[in-house]
């Protein structure tokens, strides 16, 4: 019989390649090809064993109850999980390192503990004792969570299928645990995979709740093979700066939940703490009398959230000018640029041009189109917004403000807030029957980007320079 040959599997995208290569071929990237031992061949048990038993077939309709949820006692991520965890599913938590995937997972296993369930904590990075300083930290030393530090895979198992009680496992990281039947390093395409197999299978068997912790790339993208994502039952990022007190903890795929909801914390000396009012926080620092400024009331996933657009121009120094941009798609920048000079007359080309979301957000609704354009009308005429009134809005290619859904949510999340004004698209379009705004705020509808324009146009008041 012919020896099966070693192959190079590449750790970014999976494919399988015959010998070592500086370049793979599927992705395109460097020095990511791994050796890995060959799957055996020859017919799997299923088709050694020849027939089996016939699957029953039931309707859509049934009598089962919905699945009990398990509540982390920390809202934000109730919020996100859509209630809280159920039982027998498996969770994946990504996140740049140092952004508080540990932090706040500990967190929540020590309350979920707290409140009389069996929670089991793997590390596989941290030693016992160095987890123990990290809740000494947190204040959560008094817990009666169990902790363990190990890697290997046949350990875990053999230790979780003695708990007969366990109503939450948390391993931290799912890179760090190793079979010792792959001859691959832990951390690669074929480790990840089968571990992440065996303890998913384990779990929906034991009818415990599992999380595990993933590494991202330097892309943002989580480490390992891409079907790790659709093994697992709902997958979480964790967005936000290091150097920024804001994290963001955001639901890309959940079976028992909404997707894109997002729960807000603030990194403090003692751990995560919620921000149950979000948009209050992003806008704290915001002045009003400052040109290149507008507010943006935008929706993430069922939650509407309220942020500052800045806008800043200057001459280009250089042949070609800059395009910077923080927490916005940058192409989606250049296209509004290209508007505004292509159908409202606005020379911008020669300038530099600076965008930035504060607080940390990311923002992706196309709704804040309307936003960001009144930002830079501000910015390019040196006249600020107005201080109490908010923007959303889909601007189209030829100027066109398009509807967006969900307004009467942000408008209420505004006058919540204060703000007495906002500047919509029109909604008497295609038999839209306007709304009646929240009492005290008035609404300015607009059809096309140069009645925007032609409001700045029209103020002849310089702004009053802010202060220090």
């Amino acid at each position: 019989m012919a020896r099966d040959k070693t192959r190079f599997v590449c750790q970014a995208c999976g494919t399988v390649h015959p010998k070592w290569q500086g370049r793979c071929e599927g992705c395109g990237e460097w020095n990511t090809l791994a050796e890995e031992a060959p799957a055996p061949r020859g017919p799997g048990p299923a088709a050694k064993a020849g027939g089996g038993r016939r699957v029953e077939f039931v309707g859509l309709k049934g009598e089962s109850a919905p699945p009990p949820r398990i509540p982390t006692g920390i809202a934000e991520l109730d919020r996100v999980l859509g209630g809280g965890l159920v039982a027998a599913s498996a969770v994946l938590v990504g996140g740049d390192p140092g952004i508080g995937k540990s932090t706040i997972l500990l967190q929540a296993a020590a309350r979920v503990a707290s409140a009389g369930r069996r929670v089991l904590y793997v590390s596989g990075e941290e030693a016992v004792e160095q987890v123990r300083l990290r809740a000494a930290r947190l204040g959560l030393t008094e817990s009666p969570m169990a902790l363990a530090a190990a890697t290997a895979l046949r350990d875990i198992v053999a230790s979780l299928e003695q708990e007969t009680d366990a109503a939450l496992v948390v391993i931290d990281s799912i890179q760090t645990v190793w079979l010792d039947a792959l001859d691959s390093a832990p951390g690669t395409v074929a480790q990840v995979r089968a571990c992440a197999a065996e303890l998913i299978r384990l779990a929906k068997a034991r009818g415990f709740a599992i999380v595990l912790v993933g590494h991202v790339t330097k892309e943002g993208t989580l480490a390992g093979p891409r079907v790790l994502e659709h093994m697992v039952d709902a997958t979480l990022y964790f967005e936000g700066d290091r150097g920024h007190q804001f994290r963001i903890l955001r639901a890309v795929k959940n079976r028992f939940g909404a997707t894109d909801e997002i729960g807000v914390f603030e990194m403090t000396g003692t751990g995560l703490v919620e921000v149950a009012n979000p948009s209050a926080l992003f806008l704290a620092e915001r002045r009003g009398n400052v040109s290149g400024s507008a507010v943006f009331a935008g929706i993430e996933g069922t939650r509407p959230v309220l942020v500052e657009v800045q806008a800043l121009l200057s001459p280009s120094s250089g042949g070609t000018p800059r395009r910077q941009v923080v927490g916005w798609d940058s192409g989606r920048l250049s296209m509004l640029l290209a508007v505004l000079e292509a159908r409202c007359g606005m020379s911008l080309g020669q300038n530099d041009v600076y965008l930035n979301i504060a607080g940390g957000l990311r923002i992706a609704e196309p709704a804040a189109d309307l936003a960001v354009a009144a930002a830079l009308v501000s910015a390019a005429t040196d006249r600020p917004t107005d201080a109490e009134a908010v923007y959303f809005g889909e601007v189209g290619l030829s100027g066109e403000v398009r509807q967006v859904a969900q307004f009467e949510s942000r408008l209420r999340e505004a006058a919540k807030l204060g703000f007495t004004a906002a500047t919509l698209p029109r909604r008497i379009a295609r038999g839209a029957r306007p709304a009646a705004p929240p009492p005290g705020m008035s609404l300015s509808e607009t059809g096309h980007l140069a009645d925007l324009v032609a409001v700045f146009a029209e103020k002849s008041v310089k702004p009053r320079r802010a202060g220090p």
